[in-house]
């Protein structure tokens, strides 16, 4: 008797009509599989004899559905390679359909590292030791406050490198931050009121509202939040105190005492996001807020811009009545975050891989922001942010030309930046205008290039400051 599912072979899933008859439908739903890229280009069909006994047909009635397709140009056949889907010929787009764009020539965007810096060798290194000697458990179920080889790696990478005290079990491990942030946002629940610092991320304000509370707007200036300004009808307030975005500012010391003091003294929550926290540039890193006050701040760190954000691992530091409520969130949220890249983390914490990648980034960009600072210095505009991080941030003069302006020059050139105008909680002409400029998103030999673009850009919107 055949098997009809052997071990070995490709698995094909056909949806046949049986009005069609066995050669037609066959053939009509091989070319609606390839026509709708349910089949790629390239994908290997299964041998006629398999295919046939699969489906219970007669092995002519699928080779000659075979040939009728390579005939019209959907398969292709080799000696000794099989059947395989043919590559068809790409549609002309069509303009106005609401496609997305191409992607810009030279990309000088706020928010993400060099990923081809990803330590790609390191990471399989650690990869190769943590799952060579894993336990057969490790592929099952997960918890959903984590992996403990992670959590006790990372309670001692946090304590030594960002000042954060930390002990495993108050460690939860999430899909990246915009999870973290819905999970604590959940838990806060629908009448929270949350200050949220003003210009900001868009994004994360609305991660906020869709799970429940209200966004306040924290202003922000050149001393960072205004965190004196919190009082008792706010529960929470999200906080990037090592280094502001968009602005880049640093929250003042006294700003930094007056977070705690308020939180100390309402009861209220601090998220602090470490958002690109490990790349200082003019002295140590700044140490966390959460190292002053651990029963009241939520330590959120991420390794999007260190290692790169596909891999969405991140972790929060959570005051001990908050651990169980955010797990249980989690749980009927994912159940669980993925396994096998929490144990190579973890690896490569522990074999200290991780401090030498984050050493080598630090003096990447920093040679990145001297020479971004080197072609900014000729247009006579303030910049601000640049002691850390991955962008700096860029001010247009009053009554000059503003955002608009710099945006259409910067189309032309096929340049993406960052626009502050873009960041308030309620955009208007009110508020000041200025460019956001990353320098950690392209690769390294590009990187020369946007400059170049930036340079011209800047030219074409500002020509008196040529």
């Amino acid at each position: 008797m055949t098997d009809p599912w052997p071990a070995s072979g490709l698995d094909l899933h056909i949806d046949m009509d049986p009005a069609d008859g066995r050669r037609a439908g066959l053939e009509r739903a091989l070319r609606a599989a390839v026509r709708s890229g349910r089949l790629a280009p390239g994908t290997r069909l299964p041998a006629t004899r398999r295919l046939a006994a699969e489906l219970g047909l007669a092995r002519g009635t699928v080779r000659a559905a075979y040939d009728q397709l390579i005939t019209e140009g959907y398969l292709t056949a080799r000696q000794g390679s099989g059947t395989a889907v043919a590559r068809l010929p790409a549609p002309v787009p069509v303009r106005g359909t609401g496609e997305a764009p191409d992607a810009p020539r030279h990309d000088l965007r706020p928010g993400s590292p060099d990923t081809s810096a990803f330590p790609a060798a390191a990471w399989l290194r650690s990869a190769r030791r943590a799952l060579g000697g894993a336990a057969s458990e490790v592929y099952g179920y997960g918890d959903p406050r984590g992996r403990p080889e992670l959590r006790a790696a990372l309670a001692g990478y946090l304590g030594r490198a960002r000042g954060v005290p930390a002990r495993p079990e108050s460690i939860v491990i999430v899909n990246g931050y915009v999870q973290g942030l819905g999970l604590l946002a959940r838990v806060l629940g629908g009448g929270a009121a949350v200050a949220m610092e003003d210009p900001g991320a868009a994004f994360y304000r609305e991660v906020v509202r869709r799970n429940g509370p209200s966004v306040v707007a924290l202003p922000v200036d050149e001393r960072g939040a205004r965190t004196d300004l919190l009082g008792p009808d706010v529960d929470a307030a999200v906080v990037t105190p090592a280094h502001q975005y968009p602005t880049g500012e640093t929250l003042d010391p006294g700003r930094r005492r007056a977070l705690t003091g308020w939180a100390r003294d309402t009861g209220g929550l601090v998220i602090e996001s470490d958002y690109d926290g490990e790349f200082r540039y003019d002295r140590r890193p700044v140490g966390a807020v959460q190292g002053t006050a651990p029963d009241h701040v939520v330590y959120v760190g991420t390794a999007s811009k260190t290692l790169g954000p596909a891999l969405r691992l991140a972790w929060m530091v959570l005051p001990e009545p908050l651990v169980e409520p955010v797990a249980e969130a989690k749980r009927y949220d994912d159940h669980a975050t993925e396994t096998l890249g929490q144990l190579t983390l973890a690896d490569l914490i522990e074999s200290h891989g991780y401090d030498r990648h984050v050493r080598a980034c630090r003096v990447r960009y920093r040679r990145r922001r001297d020479a971004l600072l080197a072609r900014l210095r000729g247009f006579g505009l303030p910049v601000h942010g640049i002691a850390a991080g991955l962008q700096v941030m860029v001010s247009l003069p009053a009554g000059g030309p503003d955002e608009r302006d710099v945006r259409e020059a910067a189309d032309a050139r096929g340049l993406a930046l960052g626009y502050l105008g873009d960041r308030w909680q309620e955009p208007g002409d009110r508020h000041p205008q200025g460019l956001v400029v990353g320098y950690g998103r392209p690769p390294e030999h590009a990187y020369a290039a946007a400059l170049d673009a930036l340079s011209a850009t800047l030219a074409d919107a500002l020509p008196a400051k040529v």
